[in-house]
């Protein structure tokens, strides 16, 4: 006689293989209707679970999760991630834990992702990067109740632990440092508007713009890539009154715009200051070095790792502060000519 699977029974609920593995496992995520709906399916099909199957989720994976919502290409493009893996990979490795990294083009499919994820017991918890303030893969963790620690503000993390970094001071660090050098006009070239920690940043960037009195100031918003960057600064050096420093929220982005400077003929740092976020090997080799907010990326991994496998392991997560971003000038920066 064949067995009957939880595929059988998902075709004849007329559900996913998901949601039928929430309700036979007594997991949140289906409503109590549905639960009993699938139950009483299964009694009429004989299902029983197998004794493989429980065995298995009983177990640990011995895996954490990570998704990355964002072009696949970006990755090799934009060192943050590689250095952040690097801190996680440090903490997790020691401990004999294995990540599991998947790519995929937008939250939906990463929250369908955690959904497999939790349904098979591949991961034991996850990481979640790149968040929205209401981000719906918060709730979509909290429902299925997956250990998880955000690398974000509390804001955004929605009640969940978190792991953050203070944006909003280190942006205003920044600026000041700008405005020291005799800068009145600076722009900043963003990231992704929807995302908290750009949204922090803008807010930071405002309010030091209006609390030193600059004579113009705006935000270009930006996917972070080279092309947006280079298109961003092209604007605004073209403008009848163009910046005198610009602040960008990534390397590759104030590299594109160091290329784009010299191809309009702008001194750097002459007639114009660049300035870019998350210091990389990158912002060394320009010509010249571009000056940079430094903020210790593997040891930001390493946190949110440390904080994830305590949860795992039955302890509390909370939240705690990452690295604050440090100033290293570079001659990228000078005073404004006169």
């Amino acid at each position: 006689m064949t067995r009957v699977t939880i595929t059988d029974i998902a075709e004849r609920a007329g559900l996913s293989k998901g949601a039928v593995s929430y309700a036979l496992n007594d997991k949140p995520g289906v409503s109590s209707d549905t639960r009993e709906r699938v139950h009483q399916i299964a009694r009429e099909l004989g299902w029983t679970p197998s004794q493989a199957a429980r065995s298995l989720s009983r177990s640990r994976a011995d895996t954490v999760g990570l998704v990355l919502a964002r072009p696949a290409r970006m990755l090799g493009l934009e060192p943050f991630y590689m250095e952040f893996i690097s801190g996680v990979e440090e903490v997790i490795a020691a401990e004999g834990i294995a990540l599991m990294l998947h790519v995929v083009d937008r939250p939906g499919a990463e929250i369908a992702t955690y959904e497999k994820w939790w349904a098979q017991r591949r991961v034991d918890g996850v990481l979640l990067v790149d968040l929205e303030l209401n981000d719906p893969r918060v709730a979509a963790v909290r429902e299925l109740e997956i250990p998880a620690v955000c690398v974000s503000s509390g804001d955004a993390a929605g009640g969940l632990p978190f792991v953050s970094t203070d944006d909003g001071r280190a942006m205003r660090d920044a600026v000041r440092y700008l405005v020291r050098l005799g800068h009145k006009r600076v722009a900043r070239v963003g990231g992704i508007p929807a995302l908290s920690h750009t949204v922090t940043r803008d807010h930071a960037f405002l309010g030091v713009a209006a609390e030193s009195g600059l004579t113009k100031h705006q935000i270009i918003d930006t996917d972070f890539s080279g092309e947006a960057g280079a298109r961003a600064t092209r604007a605004l050096l073209t403008q009848s009154e163009p910046p005198t420093a610009i602040v960008y929220d990534n390397d590759v982005m104030a590299v594109a715009g160091l290329g784009v400077a010299a191809e309009l003929g702008v001194s750097v740092p002459g007639e114009l200051s660049l300035l870019a976020w998350d210091d990389s090997p990158l912002c060394e080799i320009t010509h010249p070095p571009l000056s940079a907010m430094r903020r210790d990326v593997p040891a930001l991994g390493a946190a949110a790792a440390q904080m994830l496998l305590a949860i795992i392991d039955g302890g509390e997560g909370g939240s705690r502060e990452g690295p604050l971003p440090a100033l290293f000038p570079r001659g990228s920066t000078a005073p404004p000519p006169h």
